[in-house]
């Protein structure tokens, strides 16, 4: 009997430890099944992160793109009434003059001559360009004798060497290869088919450099003018150069663009000799990178396409307050008119925002504990103290008559940029890249300026003055 006594307690000891086992390799499992079921949910969050729920560029998008902020005109599509079209219109004195009239007489089969003419009966134009040809103009130098002594005249101030190239053809050289993004390889070939002339590349990047040198006081201008604005709009990308990942910065209004270069994208290229911001002192509008609010001097203005997006793909997920959050900013956006008109009764409006931010801190999961370093936070609350701690910058759009909803500006100017990428994918030199930025620059304030941008690329090659309209 004491022995099954034994027996048995030695049976429930071996239980007792299988079940401590079981129930550790239970707690362990259910800890690994909540990380594989958090780690599953994050994976299907950005599987379906798309252009309007995230910073994804719409081109990843394929056919399903969306925008991301509602554009309700009331306007069916296509021409509007009243709209002036631009079709083909007769002009009233034609470059030249072509009739056409009956060989031949079909009874006695007397041949006509045009002089016979007694009447116009239909009249039709044709719109074409001319032949392409280089126009050679040749300079010579006369010497008069006067006054018992021979004096000689002097080429004009472009005309440097034997044969050369001259401004006009300069001019289109830069246009396509900096605002058409042509290759120079491209470049080189179509002047040899349209001009039959070897304008090579070395002779495109020469023009490039001479212009770039030649817009230096110019560009010193649009700075200028950029820094006296009220509202500017700031943002930056990155390009390869000379292998190598740089970052193109632009700071720019409706009238002005101004771009540079850099190997940073941070605080260390912001507080360059090149940057713009560190000596800007009214509205900055971007995309709310932290490196922009090292800079005490201007006030910060968030461009709310981004927080749309960022609301929508957390509403996708289920928080109830990035719905209401996303309604309150469209909602604002409208009754302002697109940004552009000052809404009343700001207490009211920002404690509708304050009270939606109350329930994001009740819907978004506590920080998590990190064996080093801050606690981890959920996309939402990160997203919740962005919008907390920048609340004025947030709504500057619906207060601030001039601050807009989103940083669109910047983003259309940095456009070209990408185009020009996946053209030409890299920078050869970091030199080129600079040439590029500051005629960019130039080529988009000419247009913001509806001037004609191969006439006025002629003046700077030139050396004549730009007028631009200072305000708008």
């Amino acid at each position: 009997m004491p022995d099954n006594i034994q027996e048995l307690k030695d049976l429930v000891t071996l239980v007792l430890i299988r079940l401590e086992q079981l129930e550790r390799e239970n707690a362990l499992l259910k800890a690994e099944n909540a990380q594989l079921k958090e780690e599953n949910a994050e994976l299907r969050r950005r599987l379906d992160l798309r252009s309007h729920n995230s910073h994804k560029p719409p081109s990843s998008d394929g056919l399903s793109k969306k925008p991301g902020i509602p554009k309700e005109s009331g306007k069916k599509t296509g021409g509007q009434i009243g709209n002036i079209g631009k079709t083909l219109k007769m002009v009233e004195q034609a470059d030249e003059i072509v009739i056409h009239h009956a060989h031949r007489c079909r009874h006695c089969e007397r041949e006509f001559d045009v002089s016979e003419v007694e009447q116009i009966v239909e009249t039709r134009q044709v719109f074409d360009i001319p032949a392409p040809r280089l126009e050679v103009t040749e300079h010579q130098v006369g010497a008069i004798t006067c006054c018992g002594a021979k004096q000689v005249g002097e080429f004009p101030r472009g005309v440097r060497n034997v044969v050369q190239y001259g401004s006009r053809i300069k001019a289109l050289s830069v246009l396509l290869n900096t605002d058409y993004r042509l290759p120079l390889e491209k470049i080189e070939k179509l002047f040899a088919d349209l001009y039959n002339c070897s304008f090579n590349q070395s002779t495109v990047i020469t023009a490039n450099q001479r212009c770039y040198e030649r817009l230096e006081p110019i560009e010193k201008q649009i700075a200028d003018q950029i820094k006296q604005s009220q509202v500017v709009n700031y943002d930056e990308t990155g390009g390869r150069v000379e292998n190598k990942l740089h970052w193109f910065h632009v700071a720019c209004t409706s009238l002005w663009t101004y771009l540079f270069v850099d190997q940073k994208r941070g605080k260390q290229a912001l507080q360059g000799e090149h940057s713009l911001i560190k000596d800007f002192h009214n509205w900055a509008v971007h995309d709310c990178w932290e490196s922009y609010f090292g800079f005490d001097e201007c006030r910060h203005a968030i461009c709310n396409a981004h927080i749309l997006r960022e609301l929508e793909n957390l509403k996708e997920q289920g928080r109830e307050w990035a719905g209401q959050m996303k309604q309150l900013l469209l909602e604002m956006y409208g009754l302002s008119e697109r940004g552009t008109k000052v809404l009343a009764h700001r207490k009211q409006w920002e404690k509708k925002y304050e009270k939606i931010c109350q329930q994001a801190d009740r819907e978004e999961p506590k920080p998590e504990k990190s064996s080093r370093g801050k606690p981890k936070n959920s996309v939402g609350r990160n997203l919740l103290k962005r919008l907390k701690k920048h609340q004025v910058g947030v709504l500057a759009f619906a207060f601030e008559e001039e601050v807009p909803f989103t940083n669109n500006q910047a983003e259309r100017d940095l456009r070209c940029l990408k185009v020009k990428q996946k053209v030409s994918n890299t920078f050869r030199t970091l030199s080129g890249a600079e040439n590029y930025a500051r005629i960019q620059g130039f080529i988009s304030t000419i247009r913001k300026h509806k001037l004609n941008v191969f006439e006025e690329l002629i003046n700077v090659f030139d050396g004549n003055s730009i007028i631009f309209q200072t305000s708008k």
